[in-house]
């Protein structure tokens, strides 16, 4: 489904490149919810800390910041250490009160107590997910799978706004945004899940990315689903195969400011076809 040409690919990896040595810096991090991953060394508090922040990146970002912040707080100091600690009971109490749109704390307790049962169980979210992963699969779509099997393997209701479910098509971006932050590793991404080939990741795709895909030709599907990221993901694989999610910090910041380098890359015809 993708509509790049061969003859666009080397000039659009140039502008690609120009705009992530320009912008893929820590400076330009803030407001995003991955700064809360910066506030801690031990990888075992950034990843509880990553898959919190992702799954509570929806709405507007103060909102989302917010209530990030406040999650880590009740975990305060150390997230790895709380979900050790700490009962079911006691983590539903923590959270009773806890709101973020039309997120409960029952949702978010059974989120926390679902980490803490992989964490019994394998050690580990790192030591889960790789459990499920096959090197021999073209994504991360198996591992992330059965990863979300596990993490809502006790829960009351299976359905949970905190974690979609990937067999049902959606294009899942806050669990690929989560991917993102623990599997890369530059100057924005953490990068602690060292035995998971970037090359397997998938584009977390919103309406920002989406937009901005679909207008430089990366795809001309017309839904922002799991197809679409699949698709998106195939393009950019084309420019960098062993990287393909390394622009999607960049665009996604330029698709929110607005930036004259975004109306440089797109073109203004390009840029009225999706207005």
């Amino acid at each position: 489904m993708t509509i790049l040409t061969v003859a666009a690919e080397p000039a659009l990896k140039d502008a690609l490149n120009s705009l992530y040595e320009k912008y893929n810096r820590c400076i330009f991090v803030h407001p995003d919810p991955l700064e809360f991953l910066y506030l801690y060394d031990d990888p075992l508090d950034r990843e509880i800390t990553g898959l919190i922040a992702s799954s509570l990146a929806y709405g507007r970002v103060a909102q989302i910041l917010k209530s990030v912040s406040s999650v880590l707080e009740r975990m305060s100091p150390s997230p790895s250490s709380y979900i050790e600690r700490s009962s079911a009971k006691k983590i539903a109490a923590d959270f009773s009160g806890f709101k973020h749109r039309f997120t409960t704390g029952g949702e978010l307790s059974e989120m926390l107590v679902g980490i803490k049962a992989v964490r019994e169980k394998y050690g580990s979210l790192y030591a889960c997910f790789k459990g499920g992963f096959d090197n021999d699969s073209d994504t991360v779509m198996p591992a992330l799978q059965k990863f979300t099997e596990e993490l809502g393997d006790g829960f009351v209701c299976r359905k949970n706004s905190l974690l979609p479910e990937p067999e049902r098509g959606s294009a899942c971006k806050r669990l690929h945004l989560f991917l993102r932050w623990m599997v890369r590793s530059d100057d924005v991404d953490p990068g602690d899940w060292e035995d998971i080939p970037p090359s397997k990741l998938v584009v977390p795709l919103d309406t920002h990315m989406y937009r901005i895909c679909r207008a430089i030709g990366l795809t001309k599907r017309r839904q922002a689903d799991m197809r679409t990221a699949l698709d998106i993901t195939e393009s950019f694989k084309r420019i960098l195969p062993h990287d393909p999610v390394r622009y999607d910090f960049t665009l996604t910041r330029l698709g929110m400011w607005g930036d004259p380098d975004l109306e440089l890359l797109l073109g203004e015809t390009k840029m009225r076809e999706v207005a």
